[in-house]
């Protein structure tokens, strides 16, 4: 039978959520015959005597004052809230209107505080949209200081037209942050939510850099690919997707820039660097494929003038962490003529630790938004408590529910082995579909995200690696059908909707099926109800790491 969290729309139930109720409960406790009230105990069937007259209660009576009171006080809370909800609930007494406020030190009524109990599947809450467009689009006050337009932060004119070419007219709110900052040179820590528009605010001024400071003719020798700026990323996708942005920008000035990825045998990756003379004069890479050509001596990185680490929380995995160190002991930081951007909307705890050992980073600067580690405002996000079992027929139901037209479907999983078994499940439901994970050859993965963005196939399901950085501005829905490890992982899938250039602002829905997942929950609706940034996330880079903790003595 079709359940009733069926759809969007998350109808009533139609029975209790917590099993019988209240009165149920009472009279099933006291063992209640189910035989009709005529009936007596011992069956013959004679008429039981009729029940003592009990005197009517004195409405002026201290206990007759005292229950009208609670049952007005039940009423009360019974009722729905007036006003715009900021927090809807099935229960209608937990739902919070946009007016109500919650303090710093003050613990708010939670839905989700008896979500561990097996009695809770069937619950939800959904986080109602307060504002109607992304917060980087929203429009800086006057007296911000800020340039409004590229054009008076002093850009170069070729990136103006390259601008143009990509039909970009105003600025983000990390844009007008970062531009300025950037072009006086300063290494800097890039902070913003997801979707605010980061590969423009460090591509720009960086460029922008390069077209004033022309290269010398005498260094412009054959031998090693010797570029003057290098962008580190951790996915040959984000690769691909940030190149076609700077080559629409360079093109315009005349610079070259090449993107390497591996997954090829050499000859491939020597070709991948090839460029007319003097060279390439950006190079975007992965981790593995730079150091790769850092090894065979394909490339060289003395005439370095800037690096940008892009997506910083996925490239100090440990998975990373070793290649990353082998490719910035290759270049120039120490000698200060290197300028270092970090870039990310979440950062890892060690990532100061492992800079420090090439760059002085006290001398970083931290350039960070106002939204940055805050749920997106204007995204309507929903969670439902609902068994392994359900999972499935309700995804089935959400897609059909969902036509193509409405806009493309992401659907996150935890592991390779779940994208693949969910992709067999929809080719049974012949539901179109492309799959994209960790585990596909580099061959079997270059074109399936590029074929998603171009709306060939409307429903992508992935793993975390289709979470960071791409960009998925024709997203309208995004189902996390394993909910995510991480607070982290939940900000990155949640911003795959409502991005800058989206043409609405998407729903997510998230399944909460496990009691670890419950944990996560009530920190988002924490954050939620009291209009914070989610616990446990750190910006700044300066920031010493606390001291280990103190062995006892035995």
């Amino acid at each position: 039978p079709r359940s009733h969290l069926t759809g969007l729309s998350w109808q009533r139930a139609s029975r209790p959520l917590l099993g019988c109720s209240a009165a149920q409960g009472h009279v099933c406790s006291r063992g209640v015959s189910s035989q009709p009230p005529s009936e007596t105990a011992n069956g013959k069937g004679s008429p039981s005597p009729p029940p003592p007259e009990v005197p009517a209660a004195d409405p002026s009576s201290r206990g007759t004052r005292a229950a009208q009171r609670r049952q007005r006080k039940q009423g009360e809370a019974a009722a729905p809230r007036a006003g715009k909800l900021l927090l809807r609930s099935r229960r209608p007494g937990l739902s919070q209107p946009r007016w109500q406020t919650v303090g710093r030190w003050e613990q708010p009524p939670l839905v989700s505080a008896g979500w561990k109990h097996r009695k809770a599947c069937g619950d939800y809450f959904q986080l109602e949209p307060s504002q109607a467009a992304a917060p980087a689009l929203q429009t800086p006050p006057p007296d911000a200081g800020q340039g409004p337009s590229f054009e008076e932060m002093g850009l170069q004119p070729a990136l103006l037209a390259g601008l143009g070419d990509l039909s970009i007219s105003r600025p983000t709110a990390v844009q007008r942050i970062t531009i300025p900052a950037l072009r006086r040179g300063k290494s800097a820590l890039c902070a913003a939510e997801t979707g605010s528009g980061k590969t423009l605010a460090y591509l720009l001024p960086l460029l922008d850099g390069l077209l004033s400071r022309p290269a010398t003719p005498e260094v412009e020798v054959a031998g090693p690919t010797a570029p003057r700026g290098l962008v580190v990323l951790p996915s040959r996708e984000l690769a691909l997707q940030v190149g076609a942005v700077a080559a629409a920008l360079c093109r315009p000035a005349g610079l070259h820039v090449r993107g390497v990825t591996g997954g090829g045998a050499a000859g491939g990756l020597r070709r991948q660097m090839r460029a007319p003379p003097p060279g390439p004069a950006v190079l975007l890479g992965t981790p593995g494929a730079l150091q790769e050509a850092l090894r065979r001596r394909f490339l060289a990185l003395e005439r370095l003038r800037w690096m940008v680490l892009d997506e910083a929380d996925t490239l100090m995995d440990d998975s990373f962490v070793g290649t990353l160190e082998e490719i910035l002991a290759h270049a120039p930081l120490a000698v200060g003529r290197t300028q270092v951007v970090v870039v990310g909307a979440t950062f890892p705890t060690g990532l100061s630790q492992m800079l420090g050992k090439f760059t002085d980073v006290g001398q970083f600067v931290t350039l960070a938004t106002q939204s940055l580690h805050r749920l997106p405002p204007h995204v309507q996000q929903k969670f439902v408590r609902i068994k392994s079992r359900d999972k499935l027929p309700e995804l089935l139901q959400l897609l059909k529910d969902h036509p193509a037209s409405s806009g493309a479907i992401m659907i996150f999983c935890k592991s390779a082995s779940t994208v693949n078994w969910l992709g067999y499940i929809l080719d049974d439901h012949k539901i179109k579909h492309l799959r994209l994970q960790g585990q596909m050859l580099a061959a079997a993965r270059a074109n399936i995200f590029a074929s998603f963005q171009k709306g060939d196939v409307s429903v992508l399901v992935c793993t975390d690696l289709a979470s960071r950085g791409l960009d998925t501005s024709s997203v309208q829905l995004v189902v996390n059908y394993d909910f995510p490890d991480t607070l982290q992982d939940y900000l990155h899938r949640v911003g795959r909707v409502g991005r800058v250039g989206s043409k609405t602002p998407g729903v997510v829905v998230s399944f909460v099926t496990h009691r670890w997942d419950v944990d996560l929950v009530r920190k988002i609706e924490t954050a939620a109800r009291k209009r914070t940034g989610l616990p446990g996330m750190d910006s700044s880079i300066n920031k010493k790491p606390p001291n280990p903790p103190k062995e006892k003595k035995k």
